[in-house]
């Protein structure tokens, strides 16, 4: 009887204890089920699901004739969440020597923000590098999907296109002045991670990423290229501190090549230092010496007190205002208008401006954008310097007339150049390609821009200084100018900016370029001699890239200047005195 009393009691204990696990079965599962649903759905997708940025594609930059300048390739990045990863973890070391990372910094810099759940290791790897990153399998490292800007031609376009950092932002030129229409949107989506941290599936799209629109700039490549070789050719030649080259279309104010020196190449990041990266043609400001002369001669023709066939007196060769002298070279005597030009005559150009009112060579100075930015929208552009309210004296208005207590840049220098050989119309400079002719102001009348170009052609002439600008089979204009550089109180005795500016072909202009070299050290120093040279390679396969039709042919009887060109192709020498 004991015996199944005890029996009895063991079986309702036993069936008591399942029961009750079966009771807590079913509250544990209406709890997890039920009760504590929203707070554990919440821990488990904060433990395992991630919002993750999805990264938008920049726009590319194409030349006007739609060849790439500036690509985005997809790329990854490494990255560590610290606190899944043990900064004194033996896996460090491999991944250490595959990144070529110092392992002792890594691990610093993993105790440094072990509090945090997101930590770069190295931006941008290549597709070959990421896979082995991968193929380690280290709990707490992580790729991720980034973009990388590359450009193909290098350093040849380095000062227009600019650069972007390592967050994909542009920096400089044309990446950082459009940089609202180039950059994408990032999109961002929930991901799923398995226990390593690897995403096994994704959730839901938050955004989707909105890539950047595409540019077509005004540069030409193959014209860029030209001007690039060209000018770090004389650089290197001439033993030159920098140089600069601005190529415009005449018709349309584009800039169709842009080039300094040094250079740098934006595709690899760590030579990008200032003296590098800055952009000369836009900001860099210099004396325009006598390559300015024709804007004065407009002045005086636009006055009315001149007349293109009229003389002016230059003897001595020398005169004096407020105390001080303007020279020239020699002694040139009775001068034509056009001569004063050609010849490059100081006190030809300084009598002249005091002929007429201050107010109308002001004019002029103020109509062809002297002291004012071109408004290209380049980043960095300097307005260059004219004081049109500063008292002066002669002897100031006539140092004036020949370029000198006033700056330029290189690009507004090709803008009044183009003015000129657009028949007094001053386009807007653009870096865009434009698709229809712009509506350009007409500053100065078309009779006296064109009096003025003629003058001008004879400066590329066997009587003129810049002979050695000169195209075979191509009518050119332009103007030689050698600067001495300011110093404290007064100028260099022996430092020289050469320039040479001009377009072609001068019957019907289509392209004007300025080249600046800024202090030649080798021996020669004329404009004529060292940036006449680099106008007349560029402009020559210029003309022909371009199949624009010679203006110049002799049927097989060449000129004598055609002839001493044709022994100047090489670029070297000059005739010519200092101007």
């Amino acid at each position: 009887m004991v015996e199944k009393q005890q029996f009895v009691f063991r079986r309702v204990v036993i069936i008591g204890l399942f029961f009750l696990a079966a009771c807590a079965l079913l509250w544990r599962a209406f709890d997890l089920h039920i009760s504590s649903q929203v707070f554990l759905q919440k821990q488990g997708d904060a433990r395992h699901i991630r919002t993750v940025a999805i990264s938008a594609h920049r726009g590319n930059i194409y030349d006007r004739n739609g060849e790439p300048l500036a690509i985005s390739t997809p790329v990854d990045s490494v990255w560590i969440n610290p606190q899944q990863l043990d900064s004194k973890s033996e896996a460090l070391q491999p991944l250490a020597d595959l990144l070529q990372l110092n392992f002792t910094k890594l691990e610093k810099r993993l105790q440094e923000n072990a509090s945090r759940e997101f930590m770069y290791v190295k931006r941008r790897v290549q597709p070959d590098l990421a896979e082995q990153v991968k193929n380690l399998a280290i709990e707490g490292v992580y790729l991720q999907r980034e973009y990388q800007r590359f450009y193909p031609t290098g350093e040849v376009s380095a000062h227009v296109l600019g650069f972007t950092n390592v967050d994909d932002k542009g920096q400089e030129g044309v990446e950082l002045s459009y940089e609202a229409f180039l950059a994408g949107k990032p999109g961002a989506k929930k991901i799923i991670r398995d226990r390593l941290g690897r995403a096994v599936d994704d959730v839901e799209k938050i955004q989707s990423a909105q890539p950047g629109q595409d540019l077509t700039v005004s540069i030409d490549k193959r014209l860029q290229y030209l001007a690039y070789r060209s000018l770090k050719s004389a650089m290197q030649k001439h033993k030159a501190k920098s140089a600069s080259a601005v190529v415009m279309d005449v018709r349309t104010g584009e800039v169709l090549a842009m080039v300094n020196q040094p250079s740098f190449n934006p595709n690899d990041r760590s030579d990008l230092r200032p003296e590098k990266t800055r952009n000369r043609a836009v900001t860099d400001l210099y004396e325009p010496g006598s390559t300015i002369k024709p804007v004065t001669m407009l002045a005086a023709l636009d006055s009315g007190k001149w007349k293109a066939t009229d003389f002016v007196g230059t003897a001595p060769g020398y005169m004096r205002l407020n105390g001080a002298p303007i020279k020239d070279i020699r002694n040139f005597g009775w001068l034509s208008l056009p001569a004063v030009i050609y010849k490059s005559s100081n006190v030809g150009i300084s009598k002249l401006a005091l002929s007429i009112s201050q107010e109308q060579q002001w004019h002029i100075y103020r109509q062809f954008g002297l002291g004012q930015s071109t408004d290209s929208g380049f980043p960095g552009e300097t307005a260059g310097h004219f004081d049109y309210y500063k008292p002066v004296t002669d002897f100031e208005r006539a140092t004036l007339a020949f370029g000198y207590g006033m700056s330029v840049t290189p690009l507004q220098l090709t803008r009044i150049y183009a003015t000129i050989a657009n028949h007094g119309v001053m386009n807007p400079v653009s870096f865009l390609k434009q698709t229809n002719k712009p509506e350009g102001e007409q500053i100065v009348a078309a009779k006296i821009a064109k009096e003025v170009s003629v003058m001008m052609e004879k400066t590329v002439s066997s009587k003129g200084t810049g002979i050695r600008a000169g195209v075979i089979n191509y009518r050119v204009a332009g103007k030689t100018g050698t600067v001495h550089k300011p110093k404290a109180g007064g100028y260099e005795e022996d430092s020289y900016q050469s320039v040479f500016a001009g377009f072609a072909p001068a019957s019907d202009p289509r392209l004007a370029m300025v080249v600046v070299i800024d202090e030649p050290t080798a021996g020669e120093y004329y404009g004529g001699r060292v940036a006449a040279p680099v106008f007349s390679n560029v402009m020559m396969n210029a003309m022909r890239l371009l199949d624009i039709a010679p203006d110049k042919l002799n049927l097989g009887k060449n000129t004598r200047a055609d002839k001493k060109q044709a022994v100047l192709s090489d670029n070297s020498g000059s005739v010519g005195g200092r101007v």
